[in-house]
């Protein structure tokens, strides 16, 4: 007996799995139709991915067709579905869906419809719905998922403006994780003043790697403690120049608030600090890197107790926004 889902999968969430799991167990063969248009905000091609590596035991396929998305759309709207079904599935017995459209679907290509968790009682989750809050959804969102939908903080400066003590505390407010600097890490055991571009674009990769390593286990908000702008114009200001592979880097990384902190802070020597006359010029390189880059920014100064009650203010913002950026952004260059 051969059993179809269809989806968008927009994004892949608990609810489809329980979906595709318990058809699986209904039939000797699933097959499972990711569908994606070019509009949509996250890549068919990842979704498909997201799919096809949760249910091996199942045949994912990945149609990528411009094709209506509601009857209204197209006179011969469940002709053309029809006939997709029929180049893609081939005939099948059961059609599994948790949408309305199910019993219409069935009738039309000749099989079984079976609904499952119509009401969205053993999950109580949407596509729809994680799109315009995957904070409050988080719990529903697989592993794979959650980079492309957490909310990012990045959380820039120059040396000893409080980016690391901002980047705890505020992970700690809002009961998530944080990022660490991987540069500071790296200079550990290395003089600041003798890098050169390959340890900058060692860092770069460092930094990114951190990220996508920590995001599954946020909350839904990830807090970095600096981002590749800042390695990109470090590197300036050591070498007099940027590797163009680390500003296109720098670039492609996509972030749903920037805190930029003014460089008005008292000077700490950590001990891998070494530009503490060029703080003030820093920070205006990345004032201008960001404005390069079409950035936008909430700059931070003055006083700690200003600083934190102006990024509170932000990120309980972002937190509470509805709809925010949702793209699979991640740059292979960087991460892999």
């Amino acid at each position: 007996m051969r059993g179809l889902v269809l989806g968008k999968f927009l994004p892949y969430h608990a609810g489809h799995a329980h979906l595709i799991r318990t058809a699986r167990q209904s039939v000797d063969e699933l097959l499972v139709l990711v569908c994606s248009i070019a509009r949509e905000p996250i890549e068919g091609s990842l979704r498909f991915q997201w799919v096809r590596d949760s249910h091996p035991d199942c045949r994912v396929i990945h149609v990528a067709e411009e094709l209506p998305q509601e009857p209204s759309e197209h006179p011969d709207f469940w002709p053309i579905w029809t006939d997709v079904i029929a180049r893609f599935a081939g005939p099948v017995d059961i059609v599994f869906t948790s949408e309305s459209y199910g019993d219409e679907l069935a009738r039309r290509i000749g099989a079984r419809h079976v609904c499952v968790d119509r009401e969205r009682r053993a999950f109580p989750v949407s596509g729809t719905a994680v799109r315009t809050d995957p904070v409050r959804h988080w719990k529903f969102l697989p592993p794979a998922v959650r980079p492309h939908l957490a909310r990012r903080v990045a959380i820039l400066g120059a040396e000893s403006t409080g980016k690391t003590t901002l980047a705890s505390q505020l992970a700690h407010e809002f009961k998530t994780v944080w990022v660490p600097e991987f540069g500071r890490e790296y200079c550990l055991d290395r003089d600041p003043r003798s890098l050169t571009d390959a340890d900058f674009e060692a860092i770069a990769r460092g930094q990114a790697l951190a990220e996508e390593r920590l995001v599954a286990s946020s909350n839904g908000v990830l807090i970095c403690d600096t981002e590749l702008h800042t390695t990109c114009t470090w590197s300036e200001l050591m070498l007099g120049r940027c590797t163009p592979w680390l500003r296109e880097a720098a670039a492609a990384r996509r972030y749903d608030l920037v805190l930029l902190l003014g460089s008005d802070s008292p000077w700490v020597n950590d001990g891998t600090r070494v530009l503490e006359k060029r703080r003030a010029e820093h920070t205006r390189l990345l004032e201008s890197a960001l404005r390069s880059a079409g950035r936008i920014w909430t700059p931070l100064a003055g006083s700690f107790a200003s600083r934190w009650t102006d990024a509170v203010r932000a990120v309980s913002a972002l937190t509470e926004a509805k709809a925010p950026r949702v793209v699979g952004w991640t740059d292979p260059k960087v991460t892999k």
